[in-house]
């Protein structure tokens, strides 16, 4: 038997280095998340009249986070987003806008 042959990508290791991250582009179908800032998140758990830990979890990386625009402004100044709320704005037939909020937390294990 002959040994296999190996195929491997005609691309150029400089045309894999010139290949750009695209920036995330919001769908119309994806919610408005908005990150509170720390003042409001304590403001909104008084009212909910619930611990933080009751809270529905949302994870650091989850792709729904960058349809905040100061999301990433927020990220790269390093400030700590963990334990933030995120309100989450979805339109409704019977409301006309339900608002959900989400803990942020590190990783999917809620730690």
């Amino acid at each position: 038997m002959s040994p296999k042959t190996v195929r491997r990508s005609r691309k150029s290791a400089s045309a894999k280095a010139a290949a750009v991250k695209r920036p995330f582009v919001v769908h119309h179908l994806a919610p408005v998340h908005e990150i509170l800032a720390e003042a409001e998140t304590l403001e909104v758990l008084k009212s909910l009249g619930t611990p933080v830990e009751r809270l529905p979890k949302i994870t650091l990386s989850d792709a729904g986070l960058q349809t905040d625009p100061k999301f990433a402004g927020l990220k790269e100044s390093g400030e700590n987003l963990l334990g933030r709320l995120v309100r989450i704005r979805r339109p409704s037939a019977t409301a006309g806008e339900a608002i959900a909020y989400r803990v942020v937390v590190s990783s999917a294990g809620g730690d």
